[in-house]
């Protein structure tokens, strides 16, 4: 890796600047492209990242190439991708415009449909998917916190990117499946919009068998989607993706048992869609539950949970009040 030419982040949102602050705490130069908001919070507090382990980086800024003009990316060896879904292809004529033609770029963004659109955009450019396990708040004052465990993942490929991006604290390892881990993601990933319309943080919100049994069922009628188009998902935890909605209805205390042996998860943690929710933000749900529903269409399959769950959140985007509170019963029943 040539470390004269930075690694830049495009959208440094949560994740984005979680991921930015690792890489530069290692010692790698990183340009983060981010909302002025975002450059003027980091410009004046420094950028703090914060684990569920208690560990912990402060960086000043000065120590980072923090800019809202994406001309940051000119000398960039990489760029890594954060956007929401929506905002992808406008970013890829971003960075067409401002990189260099032999950047790699790599999405570390939720859905499925992100690297063709990617790919479309940057022809000739060696682009990689990439898989992001944990969830990441912004606590404000420059200070975003890893409130989940895992490892990103990213395509395999010649140069070894995942091996040449991999950090003390950011493990980042190579698949040769990236689109049967994408899928496996997203499934796990329908439980966003079910914590976002709980407004409860994700372990409280697992530790009850309600919760579990409505995120059980809403993993069924993904997987059974998924399934018929053909698409064998992997997992991103421990678990094989069939075994879930089965372990998810067990009995809370052997729940949580499991749970603490394949997962950590800080006590605030919650969900991105719900932070999208609380700042007034579009949600990512067209290509979370909205995947689901398209392929049942396709298919001719039927997937009312996944319908009833799309309604709720855009009647919570368009009340603009963050996330309504909603019981389980409410969600099955479609109704606020």
């Amino acid at each position: 890796m040539n470390e004269n030419r930075p690694i830049g982040i495009a959208g440094a949102g949560s994740i984005g600047c979680f991921v930015g602050g690792m890489l530069a705490a290692a010692g790698r130069r990183v340009a983060l492209l981010a909302r002025p908001r975002v450059v003027e919070e980091i410009t004046t507090n420094g950028l703090r990242v914060t684990n569920y382990d208690g560990a912990e980086q402060k960086l000043a800024a000065d120590r980072l190439i923090l800019s809202d003009d994406p001309s940051i990316f000119a000398d960039a060896q990489m760029v890594l991708v954060t956007v929401k879904s929506a905002d992808t292809g406008e970013m890829a004529e971003l960075i067409a415009r401002h990189a260099a033609p032999d950047t790699v770029v790599v999405s570390l963004q939720n859905g499925v449909g992100n690297v063709p659109v990617l790919r479309e955009r940057l022809a000739g450019r060696s682009v990689l998917g990439g898989m992001v396990p944990f969830n990441v708040v912004a606590l404000g004052d420059g200070r975003f916190h890893r409130s989940t465990s895992g490892d990103i993942v990213i395509a395999n490929d010649d140069a070894d990117t995942a091996a040449r991006l991999s950090v003390p604290g950011l493990a980042i390892r190579a698949t040769g499946n990236i689109d049967g881990v994408q899928w496996g993601k997203l499934i796990v990933n329908l439980n966003n919009a079910l914590n976002a319309l709980s407004d409860i943080p994700l372990r409280q919100q697992l530790a009850q068998r309600n919760w579990r049994c409505l995120f059980a069922d809403q993993m069924a009628e993904g997987l059974a989607a998924v399934r018929a188009e053909g698409i064998a998902p992997v997992s991103p935890t421990p678990l094989p993706s069939s075994w879930m909605p089965p372990l998810l209805r067990l009995p809370d205390a052997v729940f949580e048992m499991l749970l603490g042996r394949t997962m950590k998860i800080d006590p605030e943690a919650r969900s991105s869609m719900w932070e999208d929710l609380q700042r007034g933000r579009r949600t990512e749900i067209d290509y979370l539950q909205g995947v689901i529903t398209a392929i049942a269409d396709r298919r001719g399959l039927d997937a009312p949970l996944s319908r009833r769950v799309i309604a709720l959140v855009r009647q919570a985007e368009a009340n603009g009040k963050g996330s309504p509170g909603l019981t389980p019963e409410q969600i099955r029943a479609g109704r606020a």
